[in-house]
């Protein structure tokens, strides 16, 4: 436990950060795993829905660069499309 002032604020502080950090992880992975389920019942439209949101909430993540940087968020963001681009495919043959 801290003992002086400015390190008890610190703690507060980052315990702030931790939960909005946390918050927003949990986010994205309920965003991905509603994203495959749409892709495994092929609705195109509500996919597209779901990564315009991952998208969102992605960047401004990446923005404050906790808990995503700049190449993170974009990682996220490239698999997600490609994960749709390939179901779209599936779905053509």
């Amino acid at each position: 436990m801290p003992q002086k002032q400015s390190a008890m604020k610190e703690l507060r502080k980052t315990e702030k950060r931790t939960a909005r950090n946390n918050l927003t992880k949990r986010r994205l992975k309920e965003l991905m795993k509603k994203l495959d389920k749409v892709l495994n019942s092929e609705d195109k439209k509500e996919a597209l829905t779901i990564y315009n949101k991952i998208q969102k909430l992605v960047d401004k993540a990446s923005k404050r660069k906790h808990p995503f940087t700049r190449g993170k968020a974009n990682r996220i963001k490239s698999r997600a499309a490609k994960k749709i681009s390939k179901s779209s495919k599936k779905e053509k043959k």
